[in-house]
């Protein structure tokens, strides 16, 4: 067998031979595990056939799809270096990471081609349509396009006998050696390349394997970009490890169509971000929740019960019904939708990480002996330490830092902020602020580069005070920056709730007012708003939904 990384495939191929694997839920076509492996086979052969060789760098631009898998799978079972690349990056930024991270060949949809401009690519060799696998593009001098046309022949004559099991035959190429290259925007600056080894992502995978997140035969649907480390590691390479049918969403997840999915899908495991579940939270539970019957109805102990009962069967069912947990990460829970998941006995868990970590960090888990408690993000992963950079780390927050085989290899090009990344003593910095009590659990305050200082020296953390008025009516987003030495908010209100509600618009800076007293009444002097200023449009976010606080902070 080849290294443990690209061992974890090869092993899934043979085991799992006749078992679904990836369903493209729009274009409705099935890939059992022997046909992505002979799909990965002829991939090869046109590797070989090209002259590919070890560690060369291959882009991966596109939407969730089967085509999106095979591709991956095929470049780093290959001993090629996948540079996955979120398809909502401008044009721009796309041509920019594809110069950068000097990569030779490009995998994308057709419609990102057309807009691309060909003539700044430099050192491509050639581009592939990743629907069809067609080369749209050759450099001049290559002779992809005649290969192309070969193909058959040549995947033919390497397996006159047809591809079988004992066919499947990766890569020797070292877990310490680089495997994908993951180029992240992040909230507060510009991108920069995250160099991950194979044994970073077995970390990620073992871990998942080590839980019952993953399984032979689940089922998943997977609506978290790719591109990004979370849905790569989770919804992607540990379930198709371990032989799971693996359904690739294909369209942008709005929670209508979402819900339509995990109705067709029902999944056994959901990987999320906050957002969604709070969109469904905000617009379809908490205004029944208000409604003053059910208030009233909700006072009595013997009736609160059989409500949340039903409130929580009712969110189970349109998740698909059957899911054992739902998992968030990417983003910080809200304090009130935790609470509200907790009080009906929701099955969920809250992860912690960041792309450096490929992603895992820690997990709130209730389950495998771990106690799930309020208001953390866990324990850290195995393989994985943590410690707060505080004289008292129980009591005065810190930043957050970790080490351990999760721990990346460092940034592409860039050893400055590699060097900035590292404690001297090799410590990841990962730019959090928190605590951690006796039992190792992790709570989060905020991002030591969006922390504020008070007037007297004292630090604010604005999520804390985001999460207070996003709890709010109308509040469709917000952020708490400071302008001026002043504490203020920025807020996104929800239009619809207040068309809905009959609210007008000449209404909205008097509603805000009381919002930011009602706010106020919850702070501490030096953290109080001093202001709420309406923003007409939805604040731009990264793919993880976050968000650019850096376009907003002047």
């Amino acid at each position: 067998m080849a290294n443990k990384f690209v061992g974890h495939f090869e092993h899934a191929i043979t085991e799992f031979w006749d078992l679904k694997a990836m369903t493209d839920y729009v274009a409705k076509k099935t890939f059992t595990y022997s046909q992505v492996g002979e799909e990965v086979a002829k991939l090869h052969v046109l590797f070989d056939e090209i002259h590919v060789q070890k560690n060369d760098k291959i882009a991966l631009v596109g939407r969730n799809t089967p085509q999106w898998a095979i591709t991956f799978l095929s470049a780093v079972s290959y001993g090629a270096i996948v540079v996955p690349i979120l398809q909502d990056f401008h044009p721009n930024d796309v041509q920019h990471i594809i110069t950068h991270s000097e990569s030779k060949l490009v995998f994308l949809s057709d419609n990102q081609w057309e807009d691309l401009d060909e003539s700044k690519f430099q050192g491509v060799r050639g581009v592939f349509s990743i629907s069809d696998f067609r080369c749209i593009y050759q450099a001049p001098g290559e002779t992809i396009q005649m290969s192309m046309k070969q193909l058959d022949q040549k995947f033919a004559e390497r397996y006159p006998n047809g591809f079988r099991k004992e066919d499947v035959h990766f890569c020797d190429k070292d877990d310490n050696e680089v495997a994908v290259i993951n180029y992240t925007s992040g909230t507060t600056g510009y991108s920069k390349g995250v160099m991950l080894t194979g044994d970073n992502l077995c970390g990620n995978m073992e871990y998942a394997a080590s839980t019952n997140l993953v399984g032979k035969g689940y089922e998943i649907l997977t609506f978290l970009p790719l591109a990004h480390a979370y849905g790569c590691a989770f919804d992607f390479l540990s379930q198709f490890a371990k032989g799971a049918h693996i359904t690739f969403l294909n369209r942008i997840p709005s929670p209508k169509i979402l819900l339509k999915a995990m109705e067709d899908v029902k999944p056994t495991v959901i990987f999320s971000v906050p957002l969604i579940l709070e969109k469904i939270y905000k617009n379809n539970i908490l205004p029944k929740l208000n409604k003053t019957s059910m208030k009233l109805a909700m006072s009595i102990p013997i009736l609160s019960g059989k409500i949340y009962s039903e409130i929580r069967n009712t969110l189970v069912k349109s998740f698909g019904g059957e899911f054992i947990h739902l998992i968030i990460g990417g983003a910080p829970l809200n304090k009130e939708m935790e609470e509200f998941l907790m009080k009906i006995n929701f099955p969920f868990a809250v992860g912690y990480g960041m792309t450096e970590c490929g992603p895992l960090i820690s997990l709130n888990y209730g389950a495998n002996g771990k106690q799930y408690v309020p208001n953390s993000v866990g324990t850290v992963v195995d393989d994985m330490e943590v410690r707060i950079d505080s004289s008292d780390p129980q009591n005065i927050p810190g930043e957050i830092q970790v080490k351990g085989r999760n721990v990346m290899k460092g940034y592409y090009k860039n050893e400055e902020a590699t060097s900035k990344a590292f404690t001297e003593d090799g410590w990841m910095c990962t730019g959090d602020v928190g605590i951690v009590d006796k039992n190792g659990y992790i709570f989060i305050k905020g991002r030591s580069k969006t922390m504020i200082l008070g007037a007297s020296g004292q630090n604010i953390y604005p999520e804390e005070i985001e999460a207070k008025l996003s709890n709010l009516p109308f509040v469709s987003e917000c952020i708490v920056i400071q302008r001026a030495d002043k504490i203020v908010a920025l807020v996104y209100p929800d239009f619809a709730a207040m068309d809905e509600m009959g609210i007008q618009r000449a209404d909205l800076d008097a509603i805000m007012d009381e919002h930011r007293k009602k706010v106020n009444e919850q702070l501490a002097a030096y953290e109080r708003l001093s202001a709420i200023i309406i923003h007409p449009t939805e604040f731009e976010k990264t793919p993880k939904k976050s968000i650019k606080r850096y376009l907003y902070e002047n």
